[in-house]
């Protein structure tokens, strides 16, 4: 196994495991009641992952799929729904949104002068991160909330860009995949904070956790890779059906369409509908975001026609010819007759093939 595979598998998995426990600390610390502690325990599902994927993977992720990140939305997600939810009834102090955190010289000083006297550098160490800890303690609540949540995106995404790739996935497919999580993650931060920071909407404790389930369901996109990957068919009877077709060919797309549509843009501009048009909630923001949802699923579905028609004519097209459509994956006969380099051609795959003189049936 290379050293480089290793480190990177392992820190990424430490540096979830650390902000998973931060937020399990702050529910503690909120809640004020240790059972909550429990959920650390959800960790344990993410060492499992990293010595079963240490073992059969040699530290590489999978096709499609990254179980680690998985897993890191189930050890960080029910963290931030407790927070979201006890979020209602913690405010910050005269003015929200600032940091209140009144770290002062003085009490370094104070902690550095008694430790001098006593114990040494060692102890000295020790009393200052108490110190550095209380006042964390002391920061506003809601900041609190939102900083874990901008962590919990940036981490999905630095996440992702260190653990190391599978032999299914290019450099360069990651770097579409990483781009687009990035547009991903900060649609998904704006959906939550510009929501649940509505007066109206966290006096409603039904709408919250409405909210939260949206936002969850929008999160189970970040495990995926299917936005760069082709899926591949083989040349079986059901590939021959024009669906299967259609779907061989443009996996990819077709799965950023469903994504935005039934995922994230769709399921955003239903709840945003639900808080102007039921609850009459309007605000600048609310109203803007709408529209955006409002004109990426029409884009989305404005693409789907174009893929659609595109797909059909050119199979009316290869119809017409008397060609055989075949999938992007599928092998291409050129001809009825078996040649002698029948099985090199079949090893081939071209999503279209070029235009070829049609034989004659009198060749036959």
């Amino acid at each position: 196994m290379e050293l480089m595979v290793l480190l990177n598998a392992l820190v990424t998995r430490l540096l979830f495991v650390l902000h998973s426990l931060i937020g399990v600390w702050r529910v503690t610390a909120v809640k004020k009641e240790p059972k909550y502690w429990l959920l650390a325990l959800l960790n344990l599902l993410l060492c499992l992952e990293t010595g079963l994927t240490l073992k059969f993977k040699q530290g590489r992720g999978y096709k499609w799929f990254s179980p680690a990140i998985f897993l890191y939305l189930i050890c960080t997600v029910p963290s931030l729904w407790l927070l979201e939810i006890h979020h209602g009834t913690q405010y910050c102090g005269n003015e929200p949104g600032v940091v209140q955190m009144n770290v002062s010289n003085q009490d370094f000083n104070q902690s550095r002068d008694t430790s001098h006297g006593s114990e040494g550098t060692g102890h000295h160490i020790i009393q200052t991160a108490k110190v550095f800890v209380n006042h964390l303690s002391t920061i506003c609540e809601t900041v609190w909330t939102l900083a874990l949540h901008q962590t919990f995106l940036l981490l999905l995404v630095v996440g992702r860009w260190l653990l190391p790739i599978g032999v299914e996935i290019t450099r360069d497919q990651l770097s579409q995949l990483l781009l687009m999580f990035v547009g991903t993650a900060a649609d998904i931060l704006e959906f939550a904070s510009e929501t649940l920071d509505i007066e109206d909407v966290r006096k409603n404790y039904a709408l919250i956790n409405a909210i939260l389930a949206v936002w969850t369901w929008s999160m189970l996109q970040f495990p995926l890779d299917l936005a760069v990957q082709h899926i591949g068919c083989k040349p079986t009877a059901s590939t021959r059906r024009i669906p299967s077709l259609l779907l061989c060919r443009y996996s990819a797309e077709l799965w950023n369409i469903g994504v935005s549509l039934f995922i994230q843009d769709g399921p955003f501009f239903i709840v945003r509908s639900i808080l102007m048009g039921h609850f009459r909630i309007f605000n600048q923001m609310l109203v803007f975001f709408t529209a955006k949802n409002i004109l990426v699923v029409t884009l989305q579905l404005y693409r789907l026609a174009v893929i659609t028609l595109d797909f059909r004519a050119t199979i009316l097209q290869k119809s017409r010819k008397g060609e055989v459509s075949c999938c992007p994956c599928e092998p291409y006969e050129a001809s009825t007759h078996a040649t002698a380099d029948q099985d090199t051609e079949m090893k081939e795959f071209v999503a279209f093939p070029p235009k070829e003189e049609s034989q004659s049936p009198s060749e036959d």
